[in-house]
């Protein structure tokens, strides 16, 4: 690479320089924020020639005209917020938060009954956990791409995974990984590892990061060389957890073969090591494959065993109970240290894995680790087809369905293009083989990135989307916390020209770029999907001893009960059904004093339950802008003392 090595010095900025080709840990901490800052001072410049650029290539693909619709969606995660979030592509517009781990009073969510029920609550009726921290969204496949059926999104501080509807783009079960801490990497598969006839996803794969004794109640405290790493399938229609594999190494992010036979996940750790000096002390890391079929071929004639109280199956996948291919059902693929990162390329061919601590990406092909299954491969290494050196820092692999990749480098601040077959040819002897294509700066230290539709089979090739952990002198100033920067790249072309930026409430992680035709969402609810649904019928309210059923119905502008009475010490459920059929048409219910908030879109019911513990005269009201006589739509809600 000795002639792009020489143009990639001369364009990059003196930051590049400064980080150097040996930069190593301890510059990944102590100089990143130092890199940024010394980026500033040219950043107006790299903004101008960028604009330039862009309005010369056509900068207002990134304008969507009043009134226009956007081409994708992009369904993102949100970070330690604990949502998943909408947006609308190429005009950067955020169309919706969704909550999934977190509470939020603006639709009800850890309010309503109906919600604490997914979230999962304590003995006395309060939620489980009001935190989360989503990663990474994935969507349901079928024949290798997009369904547009289900989003899946992990907990990584919780170990719980979450599905969301994407007709009603809601979370309606929340599923809690037994004996795993720090589940970082989801992905669902593409087709039935097993039934090859049905070409839809039917599993979702879980990666445990954080080694634990098991089970964790205590035991092994002081011994951290019994504490493992599971791997984890969930059925994707039931949400129930399938089975579980024990590994060695720390997993970070996961993908999985269009054939469905294999799923993976990036590994760092392989010493398994509680420190992070013993983290280090191997030359290579491991990117670990998962033969599906085998490990549920043994859960099904019981060899497996049980962790704790958990009756789910847990096959052994360590080396040692893995030493003959044949029969193993996980093969540990050695890659480049600290690996960050696997990614599927479109073609079903190669999985991709970032080097992070090394300048280099490793192409794994899917075909020679099945080899190793059925033992014709000598070692697992011989799976590697390809090592480019690519940049300072490399973390995510994205790809545009045309053979080539685009790499995060976190370190150097940049989007690298590379092409994939080309450091296949290379790492067989070509030296005139040319690898990267294109360098473009980004701002700063990108993190997750991705293409449209490009972790599916029908890889567009139109917008890369560089999603980056600093903005510093981007935007007008908030204070001490920034906003978190999106930048959207045009890689149609030959260049990649950067051709808008758009803020981020931090800390958002992985996003998918879905196009528009693939998702069908629903403008009104079904009213009798809602079993507890109010009607003329059973509105009113009923009393069961200290306990009060409030059924309300809401039509705008009004409550179907002006005047609402209980005693002070009763158990309140109200239950309120929208009878509005006017799409858009949303109603709220809130309660001054008493933790109350949520809303009812139309034809939809929700219920919450509550103590009426202190007496007095409240105004239940609209929180939902949705007549003229909005501010008019209440009731007395009369609590005696």
């Amino acid at each position: 690479m000795g002639s792009e090595r020489d143009v990639h010095d001369t364009e990059v900025s003196s930051r590049r320089r400064f980080l150097g080709k040996s930069a190593a840990l301890g510059l990944a901490g102590a100089g990143v924020l130092a890199g940024c800052k010394e980026n500033g001072a040219g950043a107006a410049g790299s903004s101008s020639a960028s604009a330039a650029a862009a309005k010369s290539h056509g900068g207002s693909k990134a304008h969507v005209e009043p009134g226009q619709l956007d081409d994708y969606y992009v369904f993102s995660s949100g970070g330690h917020s604990g949502e998943a979030r909408i947006i609308g592509f190429p005009s950067g517009r955020e169309l919706r938060r969704i909550p999934v781990f977190n509470m939020d009073p603006m639709v009800g969510w850890g309010i309503t009954n109906e919600s604490k029920a997914i979230l999962g609550t304590k003995a006395d009726g309060s939620l489980k956990y009001t935190t989360g921290d989503t990663h990474h969204v994935h969507g349901s496949y079928k024949d290798g791409t997009y369904d547009g059926r289900y989003l899946w999104v992990n907990d990584k501080l919780h170990s719980r995974l979450a599905r969301i509807r994407m007709d009603t783009m809601e979370c309606d079960k929340i599923t809690e990984l037994p004996n795993v801490q720090g589940f970082h990497g989801t992905f669902p598969d593409k087709c039935d590892p097993v039934d090859k006839s049905i070409n839809h996803t039917t599993r979702v794969f879980c990666g445990g990061e954080f080694a634990i004794p098991f089970p964790n109640d205590g035991r092994d405290l002081d011994d951290p060389s019994k504490w493992g790493s599971l791997f984890t399938c969930v059925d994707a229609e039931t949400m129930a957890v399938r089975w579980q594999v024990r590994v060695e190494g720390n997993m970070d992010l996961v993908a999985t073969s269009y054939d469905g036979r294999f799923a993976c996940s990036n590994q760092y750790n392989s010493e398994n090591a509680p420190d992070q000096a013993g983290m280090m002390a191997a030359e290579r890391d491991a990117c670990v494959f998962f033969d599906v079929a085998r490990i549920e071929a043994m859960v099904k004639a019981g060899k497996f065993t049980t962790i704790g109280s958990s009756k789910v199956p847990v096959v052994d996948g360590r080396k040692a109970a893995n030493a003959d291919p044949k029969t193993a059902v996980v093969c540990y693929v050695p890659v480049s240290k600290n690996p960050h990162g696997v990614n599927a390329s479109p073609d079903g061919k190669y999985m991709v894995c970032s080097g992070k601590l090394s300048p280099t990406a490793t192409v794994i092909e899917v075909a020679l680790v099945a080899k190793w299954f059925d033992g014709e491969l000598k070692t697992e290494r011989d799976a590697v087809v390809a090592e480019p050196e690519i940049g300072l820092g490399p973390l995510h692999t994205a790809f545009d369905g045309k053979g080539n990749a685009f790499t995060t480098l976190f370190l150097d601040s940049q989007i690298v293009k590379w092409n994939v077959a080309a450091a296949i040819a290379q790492f067989k002897g070509d030296k005139a083989a040319k690898v990267v294509l294109d360098r473009v700066d980004v701002h700063y230290q990108p993190g997750h990135g991705y293409t449209s539709m490009g972790e599916t089979k029908e890889a567009d090739g139109k917008f890369y989307n560089s999603g980056n952990k600093f903005s510093k002198d981007r935007f007008l100033p908030v204070g001490p916390l920034h906003s978190e920067t999106e930048q959207l790249i045009d890689i149609s072309g030959d260049k990649m020209v950067i051709i808008s930026d758009h803020t981020a409430y931090p800390e958002p992680h992985d996003a998918i770029i879905v196009r528009r035709d693939i998702v069908k969402t629903r403008q009104i609810y079904n009213l009798d999907d809602f079993p507890n649904k109010v009607t003329a019928e059973n509105a009113g309210i009923t009393r069961n001893g200290n306990k009060v059923h409030v059924r309300l119905m809401s039509q705008a502008p009004a409550f179907s009960m002006p005047v609402i009475k209980v005693k002070k010490g009763d158990e309140v459920t109200i239950t309120l059904t929208n009878h509005d059929k006017v799409e858009d048409l949303t109603h709220g219910c809130a309660i001054p004093t008493y933790n109350i908030n949520f809303i009812v879109n139309p034809q939809e019911t929700k219920s919450v339950t509550f103590k009426a513990d202190h007496a007095g005269a409240f105004w239940m009201y609209c929180t939902h802008f949705c007549h003229a006589l909005h501010l008019e739509m209440r009731s007395r809600f009369l609590v005696e003392g």
